[in-house]
């Protein structure tokens, strides 16, 4: 297969002078250089490039391709003729599929991967499309569950309209039929021009979904943006040749405000931090995809086409603020029958309604994803049971339903406030954690003839002491030491047993605490209760023996504070947090018991006298405090 490169850009915005746009260099190397070895990795030698403004430059500078191992064909155009115009020069030159680039491209995709889809099926031209940061100033493209292109929206757009977040990438494989529809030595466009005239022509045009590396250097911000990706090696890692994690995001309640079977597009709210979590992974190495039930199909509430415009009406409110999800998946079915009303297309038992895995395994498909080092953020328990049968990590978040949907009995991984949250996790926190917990690991190797070793956790509650708990203990078990957790809060006093009067050392059982636990280090039973903090209550659990493990790990507010716990630990660590990071967490947890913000504040500043003091004080008796 031939290659040609449209070179003709001046670079206008970039302010270049003394060359053309193509010949700006990423990594110490022309963007176009980029682009031919490229091409030369997967087998491509001929390579046509179609310049216009300071052609002679780039004439200079390949030649005829021999130092590069291949064959280069300059064709220089008289006057600008525009992209389809310039590959226009070509109708006598080429009688075979061909690929197309753009020459302001900084590209790394799978080529072998992309002529494999454009040979599945015929058509006139097969284009690459992707989501980027920037759809506002984009040429977007509109395209059916096939993958059939049915409308292009070139910029600039209709501002009382929303696109789905889909941008023609400028990378094409043309048929040479495409030849009789581009005029003769006069300007055209593909994205304004050409394309929008071969579908309503009746040609069929097929897009060709993608997550790898595409980037324009359009401004001096994108090709700083560009230059720095190369350096650091992402251009090279965000490759379909790669297996690449992914965070995959419930809907309703999760990316947006919760609407009971949501199905009018005006009623589509997304939370405030939702924009700057989803551009968050896009700045990083995972792809970000949403998954989400929409029985209201089904049910007919709506039909395909609303759910599309409402998720178009997402794309476009994300978009805005520079952010975009790298594809949607959404299921429409709902296997209960009998209802007057029901579309029965759609009354079915399916693969894909969550908890089934079908979404996520299509993703994994279409994107190579690593299934192993992704993670579903949801919030319900649908999501968590999606993610354990996928083998994702899981993130309940206490916005929308907070997990108090109760259809399945499991248990997420973590637990936090919001998506921000739970990407701040994924992508910072968690490796912030993991400096401290590679050393205190360590540390536990020295007592690792004590059986059990005991390791008390503390510090003020909403501090993140249950997050490090749960990455202590699956390090713990990697290094394959075994580990059992106990939790302080199952020896609280029930809401309704306690008084205002009350500190921190009357609402737990300092003295009950020391005594059972003590009995469990005897491999004496105790009776189990557990601490409900929805309902602030206790259940009881049965009986509850210290299982073989070879380390115990304490966790609770005041582990630091009480005399005996302490004494009898190996080692003691307290975790602490900025404090106003800490009262958002307060105030967002205590949202998700139903507490109003008045009682929440009244309870917050009561905390602060009959608690704050004594942990913050036990901090002293800590081997090693954790700061987040």
């Amino acid at each position: 297969m031939k290659l040609a490169i449209v070179a003709g850009g001046r670079g206008t915005r970039l302010g270049l002078k003394e060359i053309p746009k193509p010949m700006v260099k990423i990594g110490g190397k022309p963007i176009l250089e980029h682009q031919i070895n490229l091409a030369k990795s997967y087998g491509i030698k001929d390579v046509y490039v179609l310049s216009c403004y300071q052609a002679d430059v780039i004439k200079s500078y390949f030649g005829d391709g021999s130092t590069l191992d291949i064959n280069i064909t300059h064709i220089t155009e008289k006057y600008p003729l525009g992209t389809a115009g310039a590959v226009k020069q070509l109708k006598d030159r080429i009688n075979e599929r061909f690929i197309v680039f753009y020459g302001d491209i900084i590209l790394n995709i799978d080529l072998a991967s992309f002529i494999a889809f454009d040979k599945q099926s015929s058509s006139i031209a097969t284009i690459v499309v992707h989501p980027n940061d920037h759809p506002y100033d984009s040429d977007l493209v509109k395209i059916t569950e096939e993958n059939i292109v049915v409308a292009f929206n070139p910029k600039p757009h209709d501002r009382n309209k929303f696109y789905c977040n889909l941008v023609n990438a400028a990378i094409y494989i043309l048929s040479p039929e495409i030849f009789k529809y581009i005029p003769e030595d006069k300007p055209a466009d593909f994205g304004k021009d050409i394309f929008p005239l071969l579908v309503k022509s009746g040609e069929t045009v097929r897009a060709y979904k993608t997550a790898e590396y595409i980037k324009d250097v359009g401004t001096i911000d994108r090709l700083k943006k560009v230059d720095n990706d190369f350096l650091n090696g992402t251009i090279e890692r965000i490759s379909k040749k790669y297996k690449r994690p992914a965070i995959f995001i419930d809907r309703d309640g999760t990316l947006i405000e919760e609407v009971d079977l949501l199905h009018k597009v005006e009623d589509l709210r997304p939370f405030p931090f939702s924009a700057s979590a989803v551009k968050k992974i896009n700045n990083s190495d995972f792809l970000s995809f949403l998954i989400t039930n929409q029985p209201a199909v089904a049910r007919n509430l709506c039909d395909i086409s609303t759910v599309k415009d409402i998720h178009n009406k997402l794309d476009t409110l994300l978009g805005k603020k520079g952010a975009y999800l790298n594809d949607i998946y959404f299921c429409p079915h709902h296997p209960d029958k009998g209802y007057i009303e029901e579309n029965k297309e759609f009354k079915i038992e399916c693969d894909c309604r969550k908890p089934k895995t079908g979404m996520i395994g299509k993703a994994a498909e279409d994107y190579n994803i690593d299934l192993e080092s992704s993670w579903i953020i949801g919030d319900t328990t649908t999501d968590i049971q999606t993610g354990v049968n996928a083998g994702l990590k899981t993130i309940l978040v206490r916005t929308g339903k907070g997990g108090k949907d109760g259809k399945f009995k499991c248990y997420p991984d973590f637990i936090f406030d919001d998506l921000e949250s739970a990407v701040d996790f994924i992508l910072k926190d968690k490796r912030s954690y993991g400096v401290c917990i590679k050393e205190i690991t360590y540390k536990i190797t020295e007592f690792k003839n004590q059986a059990p070793l005991i390791i008390c956790i503390a510090g003020l509650a909403r501090s993140g002491k249950s997050t490090f708990v749960k990455l202590l203990l699956q390090t713990l078990q990697g290094k394959d030491i075994t580990a059992q957790v106990l939790s302080l809060d199952s020896w609280l006093i029930g809401i309704n047993e306690r008084k205002d009067n009350m500190t921190i050392r009357q609402r737990y059982k300092y003295d009950e605490i020391c005594r059972d636990i003590i009995k469990l280090i005897k491999h004496e039973e105790i009776s189990k209760k557990i601490y409900d903090p929805y309902s602030r209550s206790i259940i009881n659990g049965g009986r509850l023996t210290l299982n073989s493990s070879g380390c115990l790990i304490i966790d609770g507010v005041p582990a630091l504070d009480i005399k005996d716990l302490r004494e009898m630990s190996n080692y003691k660590i307290y975790i602490e947090v900025d404090e106003d990071i800490r009262k958002k967490r307060f105030f967002n947890f205590y949202r998700w018991k139903d507490l109003h913000d008045e009682e929440i504040g009244s309870l917050y500043q009561k905390r602060l006298i009959d608690e704050v003091p004594f942990i913050e004080e036990s901090k002293q008796y800590a081997d090693i405090v954790v700061r987040i």
